[in-house]
């Protein structure tokens, strides 16, 4: 009775050894390949190549219109109407019109100061200047440590206000808008944002509002940004090397030849009149200055970036903070992309070629192409075509373009060519998760509006050397240190861990073993570096690695 069972429970052909499941898996792999997956395979690898042709030929665009912006261009001085605003004695402060400064905060214990401080020591009349604090904070002790140091700075004739919301509807972009309506900003003219961690020179107005002053059709003036903990870990050199491209090419490539570019939502100045006639800010999608800068580009404005004009910040230094950050800059524009096109498409204000760079280039090769074509060919097609040798991919596809375009990519950051080769296996590694947050985005599912926000730890590094200086000192001379420092916040291991990291890691090292025993092509030594990486991110370690100078 028992075998009677078995027979009924278990098929014929999957009773026996475990060599003879291997043997029936293999054969069913054998019968579907030829009629399934290679031609599967083949279809995603001329998709791949035409993605990474895409990108080839904008990478190359960018290259030579910087260069020759940088050779021939004239500077923005040179281009638009600029003249400094003078300190005038006879007419008083009259001639300096009235700036709002902006700064969203969201329980920022380790950096309000940085910013509170930074906006008020701005060079600008105090009588044609507002503050304006807007926290969203829900941690009672570090509001109340807001406010007061609001209160210290108003003590000292500084004109700041200190805002609060009943509830963070519309996150930042709600913040903003609420931070406009209020009745004692009525007469300001401009409006220049800055996030917690940013700390503006102060010079900073008195180098962009010109601009707009003597430029009514400006609606916009976006200065660098600089980063303060780049030489922190491995994790912050590598988002240095990605965003100094961004700035040294992008947007300069942008300001100079369509006077377009994604406002970066902070760092800038904005003319108040394009806000509004823009519609406003819109909590639509996670990237309301992006949705503001298109809208307010339809309209016909135009933006100027200033690569020379640089502000301060911090870079993401923990694995997990990147990752929510990378997530809503990549979703967030897939999301707007979706919401956006036909506007753009119909709309009359702006000439086709715009329209078209709008389009093509600003969203659909930067914001969906560069994702996709990083993870799909070099983490997906790529490596199963080593396990079906029947598909082939030219040589030139797979090594050279690829070549180029990293090599054009590391012009922002020239201190850290020697990183390069490993910064391909990051952004690799990282465009698993931008394609991930563009598809929600482009398919508008649950996470596509959801918003994290990025952790900054201030001076918490720079302090806590300064810190184990003087325990050495106090050891030395057998005392005990003054004062205990903060400790960056520790995580558990189990917070460490990210399972698709892990599981394309353990994907790519069966590729790269079989492609050792039978490939051709030696992609294997990619392979096991590209798993490496992958790894180290999988136990969250890439924020702890130190990188040589």
């Amino acid at each position: 009775m028992a075998e009677t069972t078995t027979q009924v429970l278990i098929p014929e052909t999957f009773q026996g050894t475990t060599y003879d499941i291997a043997g029936q898996l293999g054969l069913i792999w054998e019968l579907i390949k030829a009629p399934l997956i290679v031609p599967l395979l083949t279809v995603g690898v001329y998709v791949s190549l035409a993605m990474s042709l895409m990108l080839f030929f904008e990478r190359v665009y960018m290259g030579v219109v910087i260069v020759l912006v940088k050779l021939f261009w004239k500077k923005p001085e040179e281009r638009y109407k600029y003249e400094p605003i003078q300190d005038d004695l006879e007419v008083g402060s009259s001639n300096f019109p009235v700036v709002l400064i902006q700064i969203p905060m969201f329980n920022e214990r380790e950096v309000y100061k940085v910013s509170i401080g930074a906006a008020c020591g701005l060079s600008w009349p105090s009588d044609r200047l507002v503050i304006q604090v807007l926290d969203d904070s829900t941690d009672p002790t570090i509001k109340q440590m807001v406010e007061l140091e609001c209160q210290r700075w108003a003590s000292k004739g500084i004109n700041i206000r200190y805002q609060i919301r009943e509830t963070r509807g519309g996150y930042k972009a709600g913040a903003l808008k609420e931070g406009l309506k209020r009745s004692y900003v009525k007469h300001c003219e401009y409006v220049a944002i800055f996030d917690a961690d940013f700390r503006p020179e102060p010079d900073y107005l008195r180098r962009a509002i010109p601009f707009l002053v003597h430029n009514p059709d400006i609606a916009l003036v976006q200065a660098r940004w600089r980063f303060v903990n780049s030489d922190e870990c491995l994790l912050t050199r590598m988002q240095e090397m990605s965003l100094d491209y961004h700035f040294t090419v992008e947007q300069e490539v942008g300001s100079a030849t369509h006077a377009f570019f994604g406002f970066n939502g902070t760092a800038g100045v904005w003319r108040i009149a394009a806000i509004n006639e823009a519609g406003g800010w819109k909590d639509r999608t996670t990237v309301e200055d992006m949705d503001l800068a298109v809208r307010a580009s339809l309209r016909g404005w135009k933006f100027l970036y200033l690569g020379d004009l640089q502000v301060k910040s911090e870079l993401p230094s923990t694995f997990n903070a990147f990752r929510f950050q990378q997530h809503r800059w990549s979703c967030g524009p897939a999301n707007l992309f979706r919401k956006m096109a036909m506007e753009i498409i119909r709309t009359k204000k702006v000439t086709v070629w715009k329209k078209f760079y709008t389009i093509y280039s600003f969203f659909f090769v930067r914001k969906i192409i560069a994702h996709m074509v990083t993870f799909f060919f070099y983490c997906v097609v790529l490596p199963l075509t080593i396990l079906v040798p029947e598909v082939y991919v030219p040589i030139w596809g797979a090594v050279y373009i690829p070549s180029i375009i990293t090599i054009l990519n590391s012009v922002g950051t020239p201190r850290s060519i020697h990183l390069l080769f490993y910064w391909i296996l990051f952004e690799n590694v990282m465009s698993l998760h931008r394609t991930k947050a563009t598809l929600i985005g482009l398919l508008e599912t649950a996470r596509s509006n959801e918003w994290v926000v990025t952790e900054k730890l201030g001076d918490i590094v720079k302090n806590k050397a300064a810190e184990a200086a003087k325990n050495k000192t106090a050891d030395a001379n057998k005392t005990k240190p003054a004062s205990k420092l903060f400790k960056r916040p520790r995580f558990k291991f189990g917070n460490r861990l990210h399972l698709l990291e892990l599981g394309f890691g353990v994907f790519l090292f069966i590729c790269g073993c079989y492609d050792f025993v039978h490939g051709k092509n030696n992609y294997f030594i990619y392979l096991f570096l590209q798993t490496i990486t992958f790894l180290i991110c999988g136990f969250g370690y890439v924020g702890t690695i130190i990188p040589s100078s």
